[in-house]
């Protein structure tokens, strides 16, 4: 089992110009105060920018994430985060992916911005 399948993490679409991902919160997200811990919001944001750059790679070689800054803006004790990233720069070498979360009520409540890197000819 990856770290999505552990989190609940569900990709609702990716493609090379949007990916969404969706994550149900429970108490084991939580960090001792209740609240979602940072690094799931870390999480989201990584895992819906490497969604959309590697639909937008194609099968032309394989990315992952060089660089990951996300901001928490909001604190969240339930319900359902939604992350949506969208490329802010596509090129030869890297990716740059902006990634907003919100929560049930369409609040913004985590910003990252996720650098990945593409790599041809590396093995699956």
């Amino acid at each position: 089992m990856g770290l999505r399948e552990l989190l609940g993490i569900r990709v609702e679409e990716a493609s090379g110009d949007r990916a969404v991902v969706v994550c149900a919160v429970t108490p084991d997200l939580h960090q001792p105060y209740g609240l979602v811990h940072g690094g799931v919001y870390a999480v989201l944001a990584e895992t819906a920018a490497s969604h959309g750059a590697a639909a937008w790679l194609d099968g032309r070689g394989r990315t992952f994430g060089i660089s990951n800054h996300t901001d928490f803006l909001r604190p969240v004790r339930e319900g359902t985060l939604r992350a949506e990233a969208t490329p802010l720069a596509r090129g030869r070498t890297t990716q740059l992916w902006q990634v907003a979360i919100s929560d049930d009520h369409d609040r913004l409540v985590a910003h990252g911005r996720v650098r990945l890197i593409n790599l041809d000819g590396m093995p699956a």
